[in-house]
């Protein structure tokens, strides 16, 4: 069964407090008729910090779409291959060991993708398949483990690289004076986050099912419009209300399998805001607590779009994991309005599985013995 392994999250060195962008704002927009309305919404978002790739100096500047682009390029390429060689080592597999490498991202725009480079300057095989998310946004964190969860199901003994690239402050745009622009300004981070679905072996969530669902008539709801300064962020103010529609979702989706939704051990969902887990803390019937995971990332790095839901993965890693089957679901929220969402149980390898298996491919391959695990006797 394919299992999702340990994450590893890596946030830039650049940091944001609430308290600057506050001050930020009041200092930008002093003018502004609905600024105390975009204060408070912000203040509201718990997020306490975020980080930047670059200094917010050099963030409030607009050099334009071809250098923030080529900013972009550089920075995936700086700080993407670290992540992934914890990925890596989290999984006890090796790059010759992927088949699959899946990227997201939605605040940059690389052709050839990424999964390219990655290939060509990190040792992955020429045959790995290749499948860049480029328009799903914050869901796509959801929809990379869902497809990951589809190639290891096809294949059983296959492992499937994901990685999610969010540089969200290389698309603010100075002259977005919107009370939902605004709010953005003050809520969306940076990160780079990548993981491993093994096909068989390895500690973490064995996928059992998955889906998707869309919520009708609100594809404008949240959307970029693309001019020549770039990708321009649009956020209607009905979006902190869709756990309504999506909550039955995923009570549905549980209930296909024979889970109540409301009833498991664990959940990761995707923190846009704090209201969309308030309302499905609601829903769902759960202690607020069982968001905890979410809350946190909100908190501390803000809404770091796809690799939201990789982060708080981490987070339940780092506390210790679950029960050995522990149920929990995993959902990501995005444009569309679109839901991915996936059940599993948190599985233990048995004690030094992983490792001989590793070892046992070393040995087979004649390469590269030294970046595996000692094989256990």
């Amino acid at each position: 069964m394919a299992t999702l392994c340990r994450p590893a999250v890596s946030v830039p060195e650049h940091v944001i407090t609430m308290e600057d962008t506050l001050r930020i704002a009041r200092t930008l927009h002093p003018d502004h008729p609905q600024l105390p309305l975009a204060l408070r919404l912000i203040e509201n978002t718990g997020v306490a910090e975020r980080h930047l790739v670059r200094p917010i100096e050099e963030t409030l500047e607009h050099p334009g779409f071809e250098a923030r682009n080529a900013r972009y390029e550089a920075e995936a390429k700086a700080r993407v291959p670290q992540v992934v060689r914890e990925a890596l080592a989290h999984a006890e597999l090796r790059a010759a060991d992927i088949d699959m490498i899946v990227y997201v991202s939605c605040t940059g725009f690389m052709m050839p993708s990424l999964t390219a480079w990655l290939i060509n300057t990190m040792g992955f095989p020429g045959h790995t398949r290749q499948l860049p998310i480029a328009q799903l946004g914050c869901a796509a964190g959801g929809a990379a483990i869902n497809r990951a969860h589809d190639f290891c199901e096809a294949y059983p003994d296959a492992n499937v690289l994901i990685v999610a690239c969010e540089f969200c402050s290389l698309c603010y745009q100075p002259t977005d004076l919107g009370v939902g622009s605004l709010l953005s300004n003050g809520l969306f981070g940076d990160a780079v986050a990548a993981t491993v679905v093994r096909g068989s072996g390895g500690t973490g969530i064995s996928l059992e099912r998955n889906g998707s669902h869309l919520v009708p008539d609100t594809t404008d709801w949240i959307s970029y419009s693309v001019r020549a300064t770039g990708f321009h962020f649009l956020l209607d103010k009905r979006v902190p209300t869709t756990m309504e529609p999506l909550a039955p979702a995923l009570r549905a989706m549980a209930a296909e399998h024979e889970w109540d939704a409301g009833e498991l051990d664990f959940y990761i969902i995707h923190a846009g805001g704090p209201r969309i887990l308030d309302d499905l803390s609601r829903f769902l019937r759960v202690p607020a607590e069982a968001f905890r995971f979410s809350r946190a990332t909100l908190t501390e790095y803000g809404n770091i779009a796809s690799a939201v839901v990789l982060d708080a993965i981490r987070r339940l890693f780092d506390e210790g994991g679950a029960a050995d089957g522990a149920r929990g679901i995993v959902a990501g929220f995005g444009p569309g309005i679109t839901a991915e969402m996936c059940l599993g149980r948190w599985s233990c390898a048995p004690s030094g599985t992983q490792r001989r298996v590793v070892a046992a491919t070393v040995r087979g391959s004649g390469t590269d013995p030294d970046i595996a695990p000692e094989p256990v006797a």
